[in-house]
């Protein structure tokens, strides 16, 4: 669906019998006006009028992608090994 974003809020609860910690979750749809969301981000969702039949949310901002902290990374180790003046070669997978 273009503009829209299936986001996962997860919580702790404790098994009322047990004591056990369980995890619990629920999917929510989430106007992404831009299309900017990746999987695995950690975003900010805020509550706005329906969209659509099943949209509620907007997208606030994204607190953290793994994909922007991937690129830091590199950068960080590129300039670390161009001050230094030593090579390192490096794998990168790709799903």
């Amino acid at each position: 669906m273009d503009k829209t974003a299936t986001v996962t809020v997860s919580r702790w609860v404790l098994h009322r019998i047990t004591g056990k910690r369980i995890e619990r979750s629920k999917k929510y749809l989430v106007h992404d006006e831009r299309n900017k969301l990746r999987q695995d981000d950690v975003v900010l969702i805020r509550n706005c009028p329906p969209v659509s039949a099943r949209k509620r949310f907007a997208l606030q901002r994204v607190l953290k992608s793994p994909l922007t902290e991937r690129e830091l990374a590199r950068a960080r180790l590129a300039g670390e090994s161009t001050s230094t003046g030593a090579t390192t070669s490096s794998t990168t997978q790709t799903a």
